[in-house]
């Protein structure tokens, strides 16, 4: 197995930079699954209360022949949990399903910015580490402003936004901000959903490396120094998203794949106006 690069998070802390994504994976499939990556060398897992499969994931957690310590186990606050009581019973209840002392880190899954309760809530995830719960605490689609404005209120910068990113959406001011502040940024739907699989750009690259686009796609975020955290439930892909540590874009090729970005590419909800 190619030794896994790991990112230095702003609290001491470091996280494998490539993961296992668990969204749509049922939790009486996340034992088969998440132990079928475990097994073919993924040492971080993410997962989320809204996601209901946390069992799963611990159960998969339980079987592997691997020292806690070996593996970063990431969940994330249900959105009808905001609140600073509300935060702190629904990360316990978190650790227990999954049979946990405690996570690597835990966030915010969204700001929610209509309830106002992000502020709040974050003062929670702080108590949670300060007591052992999570090691490293952090947010999820949040945007510059919620982010500010979580720092300007209590002075503790997040390790980790995790936030929609591929090449038809790359977030680059926000990764600026990221970048100012220490926080580094963790790409949910690296693959555009699938969508970007098909881009001629894309598969060109494929062809010229003897890769597959979907390993061109991640390995894209990894060279850009991004988080990546792909997800699939088919165990063939599963492994092909692993192998991406054995080459390197070139600069030309990350220059094409810039070149796709798009302001208007966003796949998944806006962050102002999910609720």
């Amino acid at each position: 197995m190619t030794d896994q690069p790991k990112i230095a998070l702003n609290d001491g802390h470091a996280i494998p930079q490539l993961g296992f994504g668990t969204w749509r994976i049922a939790s009486e499939e996340a034992p088969a699954l998440v132990g079928q990556a475990i097994t073919i060398g993924y040492r971080a897992i993410d997962t989320a209360a809204a996601y209901g499969n946390e069992e799963g994931v611990g159960q998969a957690i339980d079987a592997a022949s691997l020292a806690r310590d070996d593996l970063f186990i990431t969940t994330k606050l249900g959105n009808s949990r905001h609140g600073y009581d509300a935060a702190l019973r629904a990360a316990i209840e978190s650790l227990h399903r999954m049979n946990l002392g405690s996570v690597d880190l835990y966030l915010i899954h969204w700001p929610m910015p209509r309830q106002d309760l992000y502020v709040e809530t974050w003062r929670a995830l702080i108590k949670l580490m300060q007591e052992g719960y999570a090691r490293s605490i952090g947010v999820s689609n949040f945007t510059v402003a919620h982010l500010r404005r979580l720092i300007d209120e209590t002075g503790v910068v997040p390790a980790v936004n995790q936030i929609e990113l591929h090449p038809r959406f790359q977030q680059r001011a926000l990764r600026e901000f990221h970048a100012e502040r220490g926080i580094m940024t963790q790409s949910w739907s690296p693959l555009g959903r699938g969508k970007l699989l098909e881009e001629p750009a894309i598969r060109s690259l494929a062809e010229r490396h003897g890769k597959t686009p979907a390993q061109i796609l991640l390995r894209w975020h990894v060279d850009c120094g991004l988080i990546v955290i792909p997800k699939s439930a088919t165990p063939a892909r599963i492994k092909e998203n692993f192998d991406i540590l054995d080459f390197r874009l070139a600069p030309g090729d990350m220059d094409r794949i810039g070149q796709m970005d798009d302001p208007h590419g966003r796949i998944g909800p806006d962050p102002e106006n999910f609720e």
